[in-house]
């Protein structure tokens, strides 16, 4: 049933943009939108950030292509914007801002003007989501969110729907590690990528 609400809340958008990050939840959009409009209506675009891991930005190729739609990976300017660096609360609200602009962006130029993110409806319950409120000022709509699917209802679409990603773990973006007040920088979002190698490596058995 879920499924099915998902799917047809989507078909009644036209052509749809996904601010595709390569998370279960933007996955399942993307997927729910190749089900409502064909993959030829559908547009992937995920931000090409310091902020994301390398493995997260292949991850997400590897999803788009599977499921047929095209895939765009625009630079973000996120680390440009000093609100952003200084990393105070209100840091994920300017980096959405600059994110969720630049991807409206580019997908209006391809002639996609309705764009959706993956929040779902356990995201909107913390009531200091700087990030969510940076997506509604811009207008991008957010189908899970809209339908309150939370987090298991988006894991069990994915498993019925049989899709290979339907148990990947959570993988929030890199500056979410660094305590507020550590200013963002190039250099920190690598220390810490290179960390989280190491300990995936260090997990799996393998030597990093």
């Amino acid at each position: 049933m879920n499924a099915t609400r998902l799917v047809s809340s989507l078909a009644g958008l036209g052509r749809l943009a996904v601010a595709f990050s390569g998370g279960t939840d933007s996955a399942l959009v993307l997927a729910a939108a190749v089900r409502a409009l064909g993959p030829a209506d559908v547009l992937a675009v995920t931000a090409d950030s310091a902020s994301l891991a390398a493995t997260e930005l292949a991850g997400a190729r590897a999803i788009a292509a599977d499921l047929g739609v095209r895939h765009l990976t625009p630079a973000t300017g996120e680390l440009a914007v000093p609100e952003y660096a200084a990393n105070g609360r209100q840091r994920c609200y300017f980096c959405k801002t600059t994110v969720l602009t630049t991807i409206a962006g580019v997908a209006a130029a391809h002639g996609f003007r309705a764009l959706a993110t993956g929040t779902n409806a356990d995201d909107a319950v913390d009531p200091f989501r700087p990030g969510i409120r940076a997506g509604d000022e811009i207008g991008v709509h957010t189908p899970l969110r809209t339908l309150g699917l939370s987090k298991p209802d988006v894991r069990a679409i994915v498993r019925s729907w049989g899709l290979a990603w339907a148990a990947k773990p959570a993988a929030p973006c890199l500056a979410s590690r660094v305590r507020y007040g550590v200013p963002i920088t190039p250099a920190t979002l690598a220390r810490v990528e290179r960390a989280e190698a190491v300990v995936r490596a260090f997990l799996a058995g393998r030597r990093p």
